[in-house]
C-alpha cells in the first residue's frame, strides 16, 4: 500500500504512522527527514534544498519533489509506502499527482485525521515530558494520560514542557496553514479527495478518541 497521510499537529498523526510502519512493515517517511538525510549526505538536491534553508527560504518544489521521489523509489519502498508531511498545500499536492503518475508509481490511500482545531491546540500545549522518560506519555488535557498533579503518572518523576510547545503564536500560524481550506493543507488533501475512486481510495479517522481507538478505526479501514 502507497499512503499519503494527513493531519494536524496535535492529532497524533505521527502516533499511528509509527503504529502503521510497525504493523506492516512500511517505511514510514516524513519530509523533514527526507531534508536532513540529502544534506547530511551531501547529495546535489541535498545542496540546492541547503542554500535556500541557509537563507531562511522555503525550499522550491522542483527540489523537493524529486528528493521524495528518489526516497520513494528506494529498495525499503517496494511494497508500499507511508508519506507524512507533503504536500502542506494545494499547488504542491497537483505537483505530487502529477510526479507520481510520471514515476508510474500509483497512490493507493489518503488517510485524513480529523480533530477541530481547539482540541488540536490543547493537545500540543497539554503536552508534559517526564525528565526521567520523555516516553511516559502525559498531558493535562486528555484524561486517559493526565499526570498526577505536577508528577509523571507512570513514575512520578518531575515533568517539564517544551518551549515549542507552549508557543500559542508559532501553533496557530502552523494550523492557519493546515486547517485552510482554499490553499492550504486540507485543501492539498481535499485535491486528492476529488479523485478518490477508481483505485484510490480515502479514508477520514476522528482523531478525539484514544490512540488505541484510532489505531483500531485506521486499521479496520486499511483492511
Amino acid at each position: 500500500m502507497n499512503i499519503l497521510f494527513f493531519g494536524p499537529n496535535g492529532s497524533g498523526k505521527g502516533t499511528q504512522g509509527a503504529i502503521l510502519k510497525d504493523k506492516y512493515n512500511t517505511p514510514h517517511i516524513e519530509s523533514g527527514a527526507i531534508f536532513r538525510e540529502n544534506i547530511g549526505k551531501g547529495t546535489e538536491l541535498g545542496a540546492q534544498a541547503k542554500a535556500y534553508i541557509d537563507k531562511g527560504d522555503l525550499v522550491p518544489d522542483e527540489i523537493t519533489i524529486p528528493m521524495i521521489l528518489d526516497r520513494l523509489k528506494q529498495d525499503d519502498c517496494k511494497n508500499g509506502w507511508l508519506l507524512d508531511g507533503f504536500p502542506r498545500n494545494k499547488n504542491q499536492a497537483i505537483k505530487l499527482d502529477e510526479a507520481l503518475k510520471e514515476a508510474g508509481m500509483a497512490l493507493d490511500i489518503v488517510v485524513e485525521i480529523l480533530l477541530d482545531r481547539e482540541i488540536a491546540k490543547n493537545r500540543i500545549m497539554g503536552r508534559r515530558l517526564c525528565v526521567n522518560d520523555n516516553n511516559h506519555p502525559n498531558n493535562i488535557y486528555i484524561d486517559a494520560i493526565k499526570p498526577d498533579g505536577d508528577k509523571c503518572r507512570v513514575c512520578g518523576g518531575d515533568l517539564k514542557t517544551r518551549d515549542d510547545d507552549q508557543d500559542e503564536a508559532a501553533i496557530n500560524k502552523r494550523h492557519n496553514i493546515y486547517y485552510d481550506t482554499t490553499e492550504g493543507t486540507l485543501a492539498s488533501a481535499y485535491y486528492f479527495k476529488d479523485l478518490a475512486g477508481a483505485g484510490l481510495k480515502y479514508i477520514t479517522l476522528d482523531g478525539a478518541p484514544s490512540v488505541k481507538e484510532v489505531t483500531a478505526e485506521l486499521v479496520s479501514k486499511l483492511d
